[in-house]
């Protein structure tokens, strides 16, 4: 792997933007027909500003050994609730790579830092979801241990 992955400021929040697009617009939008592609154009700026500054959200950038972003990764720490009072969950909310660095350990070296952030959080397990037809991802996910734990299923109406 010939880049270099740093936690994200709120100089760098453009560029989290910019890859968030990215993903909204790789997967989402050829998977959901209700989601709206224009959030992180919209939105994301402020957003992803609030979370570099939190201690319960890591955001993540990685860089091409040019300089470039390459891809992102937004995490977040899930407190404890009355349904279960024992779990902390670190949330892997966003992973993306730019498709022309896929496959050369961009998005394990952000899911390791992922992890490793997530234990020193607290947190005793991870989640991640992903679209059903997104095998590519799926298959990604299992192969850094993540497995089935809950399925939602949706029905037009």
């Amino acid at each position: 792997m010939n880049a270099v992955v740093v936690r994200a400021t709120p100089e760098s929040v453009p560029q989290l933007v910019a890859s968030a697009t990215g993903l909204f617009a790789e997967d989402g939008g050829r998977r959901d027909p209700y989601l709206d592609v224009a959030w992180p154009r919209r939105e994301g700026a402020a957003y992803f500003a609030d979370l570099v500054r939190r201690d319960d959200s890591l955001c993540l950038l990685a860089f091409s050994a040019a300089g470039s972003a390459i891809g992102h990764l937004i995490g977040r720490i899930r407190r404890p609730d009355p349904l279960r009072p024992d779990a902390v969950v670190g949330v892997l909310e966003s992973l993306r790579v730019d498709p022309a660095h896929r496959e050369t350990g961009v998005a394990t070296a952000l899911t390791e830092e992922f992890f490793a952030w997530a234990r020193k959080s607290g947190a005793n397990q991870a989640s991640v979801t992903a679209y059903a037809t997104n095998e590519s991802a799926i298959g990604f996910y299992r192969g850094r241990g993540f497995a089935p734990f809950e399925l939602t299923l949706h029905a037009p109406i």
